[in-house]
């Protein structure tokens, strides 16, 4: 789904495609190997991530795709680690990351996951914004802790959403003025 996402919206399908495949190098770590290797990298650590070292696979598949396999395009291991939580101000490349992960066929074919799914090839950010969401109200109803990243990103791809609807209703008003002044 990244090289698709990444041809649909001009973006690097080489870079997508490396980020897709390494994305989950250390989804299969041991916990307390993934806690050292984040405090070894001198990660900031939340509360959240010590209680539930899972979440920290992202991170630690960057510093694994770097260190083990010689990935140097920041752009691309900035799409690995961002890939669970998502990231406040993340590029295109880390947007279309997040939402193949999370919106990959094998994680089944709800109404809700085919319509974010339809969301993603329309507009990146509505679809990081609504994806968290659905997340979110996962995490709630499982009664799971929440990580303060996804609430951020959430938050932040709302604003942008919202601003790029809203200048779309702007520039489609005028258009309609400009048909009566003519």
């Amino acid at each position: 789904m990244a090289i698709a996402l990444a041809r649909h919206y001009h973006l690097d399908e080489e870079k997508a495609a490396r980020a897709g495949l390494m994305h989950d190098l250390a989804k299969y770590f041991k916990p307390q190997k993934l806690l050292q290797m984040a405090q070894a990298e001198g990660l900031e650590l939340d509360p959240v991530d010590i209680a539930n070292p899972h979440l920290l696979h992202a991170n630690v598949s960057a510093i694994v795709a770097r260190e083990q396999f010689g990935i140097k395009d920041e752009e691309v291991l900035q799409a690995i680690k961002n890939h669970t939580l998502g990231s406040p101000g993340m590029d295109l490349l880390s947007c279309i990351v997040f939402l193949a992960d999370s919106l990959e066929p094998g994680r089944g074919s709800t109404t809700e996951l085919e319509k974010l799914r339809q969301i993603s090839w329309q507009e990146l950010h509505k679809a990081v914004w609504k994806t968290c969401d659905y997340s979110l109200k996962y995490l709630l109803d499982s009664r799971c802790l929440i990580h303060p990243r996804t609430i951020k990103t959430r938050n932040w791809a709302m604003e942008i959403a919202d601003r790029k609807q809203s200048n779309q209703v702007k520039s489609q008003k005028s258009k309609v003025k400009n048909c009566f002044l003519e």
